[in-house]
């Protein structure tokens, strides 16, 4: 069963960056629920929330409510992960933003990935345009600033006397730190906008860089394609939901708020994944305690008032209520069938 992740890369890179920074390395560990081992493979994932955690915390110990800004603008993308090797092994920018299209849910899992593209380069009559299609974004700003402190900082160091981006569009409010924006990025923010772009010149389309080996590109291509692979056997969102659930079912209520923001959607989107798969939310936790149920009870290792606690009831006559609307009989008179087959 599969939630939405995030690459231990990208995230022990956070983590280093705070801690050089001054931030308590076991308190941000500890906040984010992390444990320091599940970062050691740079292409192991990480729960998303447990990344958002991180990165809030990491922002709060710092003192530096920009501190996704900084660290962005700051490391370079291919100490982080394989996709920011291939992105600096491409040809050009066009053939840059193709393949970190291609591969960005390596790095961060996000909801458009399953239909299209994060990012997509849109020319009008205002001038060119690098749009990130994430939904629900103000769920998650730093994800916002990671993704155009990225872009920034990547070209910044690579052409220091050409700056890339003439402006950007974020749909957030303004935050407290809304001054800094500006000052890292070096152009014009504007916030509360209905897209998150960013505009560059239409010269940076057919910008080449420097002759890269095919040979190594290929290798971390293939590298990449088999990571893929295995994100991509990712099981129905139901799946996903029932892996987030199952630790925590039997503290009785379970918010879908919260659920949504593990798997990085908003809770419209939640519900409309949910619909697609013919079902809700209440039905898909009732569906799972009606099943953990029966396994328990079947099992004979605790008892009925355990089972109860177990799937989420306070109370064991609600339980046995339940119980017999899901399978037409009391928990006693289910294990009394189970022996006499």
């Amino acid at each position: 069963m599969k939630q939405a992740t995030v690459s231990a890369g990208l995230t022990r890179s956070i983590l280093d960056y705070a801690t050089d920074q001054g931030a308590d390395r076991a308190a941000l560990l500890a906040a984010a629920e992390i444990a320091e081992n599940a970062l050691a493979d740079q292409d192991a994932r990480v729960p998303f929330g447990a990344y958002l955690r991180l990165i809030r915390t990491a922002a709060q110990l710092t003192g530096d409510p920009a501190l996704s800004l900084n660290h962005a603008l700051n490391t370079r993308i291919d100490s982080q992960s394989v996709v920011g090797l291939i992105v600096h092994s491409s040809a050009s920018v066009a053939d840059a933003m193709n393949q970190l299209n291609r591969y960005a849910k390596l790095m961060v899992e996000v909801d458009v990935m399953e239909t299209g593209e994060r990012f997509s380069v849109e020319a009008g009559p205002d001038g060119v345009w690098i749009v990130d299609n994430r939904p629900d974004p103000n769920a998650s700003p730093e994800i916002t600033e990671g993704a155009f402190g990225t872009f920034i900082g990547e070209f910044r160091r690579e052409f220091p006397d050409n700056p890339f981006a003439l402006q950007i569009e974020v749909t957030h409010a303004a935050p407290a730190h809304a001054e800094d924006y500006a000052r890292l990025l070096g152009c014009p923010v504007s916030f509360g906008a209905r897209r998150n772009a960013l505009q560059i010149a239409p010269r940076w389309l057919t910008q080449t860089f420097d002759e890269t080996s095919r040979y190594v590109f290929g290798i971390f291509t293939e590298r990449a394609d088999a990571l893929l692979a295995e994100l991509e056997q990712a099981e129905s969102l139901r799946g996903r939901i029932e892996a987030l659930l199952l630790p925590r079912l039997h503290k009785g209520m379970i918010a879908i708020d919260a659920v949504a923001a593990e798997l990085g959607m908003s809770r419209a989107t939640l519900y409309r994944r949910l619909k697609d798969e013919g079902l809700t939310f209440a039905e898909l936790v009732d569906g799972l305690r009606a099943r953990l149920a029966s396994d328990y009870l079947a099992a004979r290792k605790v008892s009925v008032n355990e089972t109860a606690y177990l799937v989420g009831f306070s109370e064991a006559s609600s339980f046995v209520r339940a119980f017999r609307r899901w399978t037409g009989k009391t928990p006693a008179e289910y294990r009394a069938g189970l022996l006499a087959g």
